[in-house]
């Protein structure tokens, strides 16, 4: 995989991602750890902003993926790149005045939440469009590596910088990077695909994308499991935080780095992705790591305090993250070949709003219970649950099916907005890794 050569504009792209991706990267955890540190709020609190922003930046961006399959992508991305600037630029500005507040946190959250998913539409379009087929593995897996190793670089950092300058420092970052992300897409330049013609959204496209995804027997199948698996991991971290930074006294360095050693192994799963499966297959990689990151969970029940408790906390999260570092472009690759063109956008929209759903509803069920019992019941609760998960993956046959052969599939849009296939061109997605890991 390394030797392979991806085009000068695929490299522009992964430049812009992977500046954004640092900055989130020292920026990771910062919404909850402001308010535990500055807000002095209790679990059913970060639970709540773990919940209810995602939730709500789902629901504004139902009608977004939509919105995004009929527009350029570039001047997309470029927009909502700008918008998580601004958003985030508030919180250090009011921090700053002595204004801040819980209420903006969650409108912040919500915000980032809808950009982030309509940022992702547009992108996983704009890369179906930009790399060829034969390619989309090795560009999936350089995004997951780049994700991984700036989680591992990030909140290290991050703790060190929220230490000497302050609790916001962390935001500040993260808003730059999405700025420098947006002028890094705009030195891309304009394609043949800003020459496509908006056209306005009719209301039947709306479900579209889940449409395709519920008539797909294989997509349907890691659909399904990505919601219960994603929801449940995402549900324990800010019960980890609450846990680790609260009820066991770790230290906000400590906390970071608990996060940012195991994403070492990142770098390890996604850099045998392709090898795997040119080895095992496609399908035998989806079933079997697919269970594996399941198992693992389950640990974070027994961490204790010290060393030791940090070692435990590490170990389970290496685990996790290789599994999931290998499992993520792996199923993005096979969700973008089993996608029409002309559904792309809509489809990964209807991912990313029912994974924020999911996400909202499992942490804000998980916040409830940690609040009537504590922080490691909820835990120890998601763990058992996670592990019924591989049920859900899909067997050969339901993955075997092709988007053309799939019985009630909806039609090809003559209409919709297509990106050009040319040899030098390149496609795929930003996977949201942090909330799949």
């Amino acid at each position: 995989m390394a030797g392979r050569s991806l085009s000068r504009q695929f490299r522009l792209l992964w430049a812009a991602y992977a500046v954004s991706a640092y900055g989130s990267g020292l920026g990771f955890g910062a919404l909850p750890l402001i308010a535990l540190l500055v807000l002095d709020a209790g679990p059913a609190q970060v639970s709540a902003l773990a919940a209810v922003g995602p939730a709500v930046g789902a629901l504004i961006a139902v009608p977004l993926g939509p919105w995004v399959e009929f527009r350029p992508k570039r001047p997309v991305m470029i927009a909502m790149d700008l918008t998580r600037f601004a958003a985030m630029m508030t919180i250090p500005v009011a921090y700053a005045f002595g204004k801040l507040s819980f209420g903006q946190l969650l409108v912040v959250s919500a915000v980032v939440a809808a950009a982030k998913i309509a940022f992702s539409a547009a992108s996983g379009a704009y890369l179906k469009a930009l790399v060829p087929p034969a390619d989309l593995l090795v560009a999936n897996s350089r995004f997951e590596s780049t994700t991984w190793s700036s989680i591992a670089v990030g909140p290290p950092l991050g703790g060190a910088a929220i230490g000497l300058f302050g609790p916001v420092t962390t935001v500040v970052a993260d808003a730059l990077s999405y700025l420098l992300s947006a002028l890094g897409i705009t030195a891309l330049g304009g394609g043949r695909e800003e020459r496509t013609a908006p056209r306005r959204l009719r209301g039947g496209e709306l479900l579209d994308g889940w449409r395709h995804i519920l008539h797909h027997p294989g997509l349907r199948s890691l659909y399904l499991n990505h919601l219960v698996v994603a929801g449940l991991i995402m549900a324990t971290e800010p019960l980890l935080a609450v846990l680790l930074l609260q009820d066991l006294g770790f230290a906000p360095w400590q906390y970071g780095l608990a996060f940012a050693v195991p994403c070492l192994g990142g770098l390890v799963g996604s850099r045998l992705a392709r090898r795997v499966v040119a080895r095992h297959g496609q399908h035998r990689i989806l079933r079997t790591v697919g269970t594996l990151r399941a198992v693992w969970l389950i640990g974070l029940a027994f961490v204790r305090p010290g060393f030791v408790g940090l070692v435990t906390v590490i170990a389970v999260e290496i685990a996790i993250i290789i599994s999931m570092s290998l499992y993520n472009p792996v199923l993005a690759t096979y969700r973008l070949e089993h996608t029409p063109d002309d559904r792309v956008a809509r489809t990964l929209s209807a991912w990313s709003v029912s994974s924020g759903v999911a996400i909202a509803v499992l942490s804000a069920l998980g916040g409830v219970l940690a609040a009537a019992t504590s922080p490691r019941t909820a835990i120890a609760v998601a763990g058992v649950l996670i592990l019924a998960s591989p049920l859900l993956l899909p067997s050969r046959r339901q993955s075997a099916a092709s988007p053309a052969t799939v019985a009630g599939s909806p039609p090809q849009d003559p209409i919709g907005d297509r990106l050009p296939l040319a040899p030098t061109d390149q496609p795929k997605t930003w996977q949201d890794s942090a909330s799949s890991a």
